[in-house]
């Protein structure tokens, strides 16, 4: 539906004709607030709004000191991430720890990310009626609530300043479950630019998008990262990216086309990416000079300040720390609260290229939870599978990201720590052979190995879509071609990375049924897996993915699952791969891929060769 522009003004005047600007963004905070590890129980220095907070107000002084305006946004994904925010919602905190926060900071305007709607609709427009500021969803359509189209702010000497926010329209599938029939999400480019153009010529010197995507293709319809062509639209003079929980300026991106890693700038246009969890704070100086056309950008520099810079973190902002304490002993209580035992140690140091038995427990508790309802619809009488991926793997997210639940009691804090995200239980009815398209796209994340001791997989790579599928048995050879693209599409239908998968001691038979328990995230398309596109839903009642471990935990079921696949045999001098520093003292269990220790990395990561 149509909304007018939000306004608000900032005092300013005098006849210049130069003018500073300086625009400070943080992105994908996740509930970061304060600086603590909530599944280890533990400070974390590297990350937190709370020390982000720190560099905000150094970055505002700065500013000031010279004479130039500031404007403080967010580019989304706040509402969903840590504990402390589960415990905002289902203790309904108001106003919201995150609106709360954003108020105490001076925040000018925010916009929305995907995973701002994992709480239903509900729950986002009631935390967005307390925010300090306006809330900007140029790219979404439906009951809006406090959300408005567009932004326009007026800065002196009489400069206007119209501001945009586009999310993925991905989003509409990856929260079906919320957002079905209550929102609709338009292409993030054509809605930047029809916005652009309506700021201009309704008289903004400027416009600003905050993009909640990141660095993709160039072009096309409805691509989920698409920073690249909202910075190429001639009425757009700077971006905030985010979503990739990447970083630009930085090397990430070096060798992209079109993209200027070490300036910051795609197409000539400013733009910065300032990570995730609060890690950096994004920071892009425009210097405007006023021409018989109005004000335009004559001069712009990107940058992103680290929270951990050498070792060093900044200082906690004393204020912010102080009006979230309640809270963080809230839920560090909350997360103490006795669940259940675990036989033995569950990790995930070895998720990507070696047996993980947190995910078994994962699957053992999906399947334990869907049962009941596939009996009520008679289908008990089909295999029943469960598919599950790691969720804290180190990549971006670093050498200390990883489950790690020790053997013994376990707490709410543990089952966060096995699947941090708010996933529900979906059942989708399937062939053998899409299973096996299943695997083979998981699969697909690994680099092509040759016998010269290559990486298995990139630093970065997206963990979260290493489905691993219980319930079979089957190798994995690196050493093939992948069958499909990182977006699905089909690269070689010859392709077969799957080796030896087996079902009940048999061949998986291509045709014959099966049932596979899994998340809603990759139900509803997340991964963009092309076997589950139009796949038969069998009904189940919602239960997220996080209560069916807990419950699966609390009872005295015996373990079903085991770790279903293993790397095929390579010759030759192994292959290379990293993860946390922690588990060099669980080398044992990869025995059989016996492991050489390289030592440690630059980053942190333990580095490691295989020789399967």
């Amino acid at each position: 539906m149509a909304r007018p522009d939000a306004q608000a003004g900032a005092a300013g005047g005098g006849d210049q004709t130069t003018f500073g600007l300086r625009i400070l963004a943080t992105t994908d905070l996740h509930m970061h607030l304060c600086a603590h590890n909530y599944y280890a129980d533990r400070p974390d220095p590297a990350t937190g709004l709370v020390r982000t907070a720190h560099l905000i107000r150094a970055a505002r002084a700065e500013a000031h000191a010279r004479g130039d305006a500031v404007l403080l946004v967010d580019n989304g994904d706040f509402l969903q991430g840590t504990p402390l925010g589960d415990v905002a919602v289902a203790e309904a905190v108001v106003p919201h720890p995150m609106m709360m926060a954003f108020g105490c900071l001076g925040y000018d305007a925010i916009g929305l990310g995907n995973h701002d709607f994992d709480f239903g609709p509900e729950v986002l427009m009631r935390v967005l009626a307390d925010a300090p500021c306006p809330v900007i969803g140029s790219s979404l359509q439906g009951e809006t609530g406090p959300v408005v189209d567009a932004l326009r702010l007026e800065l002196g000497p009489g400069i206007s300043v119209g501001l945009l926010s586009v999310l993925p329209p991905q989003t509409a599938l990856w929260n079906a479950h919320h957002v079905v029939g209550r929102f609709t999400f338009d292409d993030m480019t054509e809605a930047a630019a029809r916005g652009a153009a309506r700021l201009k010529a309704a008289g903004c010197d400027l416009v600003v998008v905050l993009a909640h995507t990141g660095l993709g293709p160039a072009e096309g319809p409805g691509i989920e990262n698409a920073a690249i062509p909202i910075a190429g639209l001639a009425q757009v003079d700077a971006v905030i990216a985010g979503h990739t929980h990447q970083l630009l300026p930085g090397p990430e991106h070096a060798g992209l086309q079109g993209v200027d890693s070490v300036r910051g700038r795609i197409a000539g246009t400013p733009v910065v990416m300032p990570g995730w969890a609060g890690t950096h704070l994004g920071v892009i100086d425009l210097r405007l000079e006023r021409g018989a056309e109005g004000w335009r950008v004559a001069a712009s520099t990107t940058e992103v300040r680290p929270v951990l810079d050498g070792g060093e973190a900044v200082p906690e902002d004393p204020e912010l720390a102080g009006r979230l304490a309640p809270i963080h002993a809230a839920t560090r209580a909350a997360l103490d609260r006795p669940v259940g035992r675990v036989a033995r140690r569950l990790h995930s140091y070895f998720s990507l290229f070696g047996p993980d038995h947190a995910l078994a427990v994962t699957a053992d508790a999906q399947a334990a939870a869907v049962r009941p309802a596939i009996a009520e619809a008679g289908l008990d009488g089909l295999p029943l599978l469960s598919a599950v991926a790691p969720t804290k793997f180190g990549a971006r997210s670093g050498p200390l990201a990883y489950t790690d639940v020790p053997e013994g009691p376990v707490t709410l804090r543990h089952v966060a720590d096995l699947h941090v995200y708010r996933n529900e239980l979906r059942v989708v009815r399937l062939r053998g052979a899409q299973v096996l398209d299943w695997l083979e796209m998981s699969a697909s994340l690994f680099h092509r190995v040759d016998d010269g001791g290559a990486l298995l997989f990139p630093d970065d790579v997206a963990g979260y879509n290493f489905d691993v599928i219980h319930g079979l048995e089957y190798r994995i050879d690196p050493r093939a071609p992948a069958r499909f693209s990182a977006e699905g599409l089909l690269l070689d239908p010859g392709a077969r990375r799957l080796r030896e998968v087996r079902l009940d001691g048999a061949a998986l038979d291509p045709g014959a049924e099966v049932l596979v328990v899994t998340n809603s995230y990759r139900a509803g398309g997340g991964g963009s897996f092309a076997a589950l596109r139009g796949a038969v839903q069998v009904p189940v009642a919602p239960v997220e993915l996080r209560e069916a471990i807990a419950a699966h935990l609390r009872g005295d079921a015996p373990a079903g699952y085991a770790p279903p696949w293993r790397l095929a045999p390579l010759e030759g001098t192994g292959i290379e791969v990293r993860t946390g520093p922690a588990a060099r003292d669980l080398l044992h269990e990869i025995a059989g891929l016996r492991p050489e220790e390289l030592g440690p990395g630059e980053d942190g990561f333990l580095r490691l060769r295989l020789h399967p």
